[in-house]
């Protein structure tokens, strides 16, 4: 009777764990979810954007019709930034992830090379584009679009309906969080800092 108590107890105990670590869909949808605290994001084998898959590889041209790979950064830890000029809410972010770039991109990582952001434009004209870029000192080398606007193929493939819209990614290409703005970018970053300086 007591052996039966305590395997009860057991399954329960892993339930609930499982429960834990496992984000329904449901969950994700009340805004961002990110694992915090000692529990390491594990990879659950499959190419999606929930946290714990593997982010699904973005091949697109740059301003200058250079092709660009999501895959080529694979190592360092990267924001994927959707974005576009013709959003205000996006501009206004701008601000935050200049600053997240700047902080981070000399910062030392526990398990990763660096800090990168791929930035995915929402727009349909070149000339805005680079000009949005400029104006908002997004200094990054990785800024790709296939000037589709909302038919944007990243855009549909990470289910972008809104943005902004982000994803952090470790240096294994597995999304650990999203939708990140403000303080929380920062936050989620900090975790994988060994030193700033």
């Amino acid at each position: 009777m007591i052996l039966r108590s305590v395997i009860a107890v057991m399954a329960l105990g892993t339930l609930s764990w499982v429960g834990l670590v496992g984000a329904s869909p449901a969950s994700e949808s009340q805004g961002t979810v990110a694992l915090t605290g000692s529990f390491d994001v594990v990879p659950s084998g499959r190419i999606g954007t929930n946290i714990g898959d593997e982010a699904p590889n973005i091949v697109m041209n740059n301003p200058k019709g250079k092709e660009m790979s999501l895959s080529d950064l694979r190592g360092s830890i990267v924001l994927i930034d959707f974005w576009a000029s013709w959003c205000g809410p996006c501009r206004r972010e701008n601000v935050n992830v200049v600053k997240a770039y700047d902080k981070y991109k000399k910062a030392k990582f526990k398990n990763a090379d660096g800090f990168e952001i791929f930035s995915v434009s929402l727009d349909s004209k070149v000339s805005s584009w680079e000009s949005a870029i400029k104006k908002d000192g997004l200094d990054w080398d990785y800024h790709v679009s296939d000037l589709k606007k909302w038919q944007n193929e990243a855009a549909a493939m990470y289910g972008v309906s809104s943005i902004p819209m982000s994803f952090l990614l470790d240096e294994n290409g597995i999304v650990v969080a999203k939708d990140l703005r403000g303080f929380e970018l920062h936050r989620n970053i900090d975790q994988h800092v060994k030193s700033l300086k």
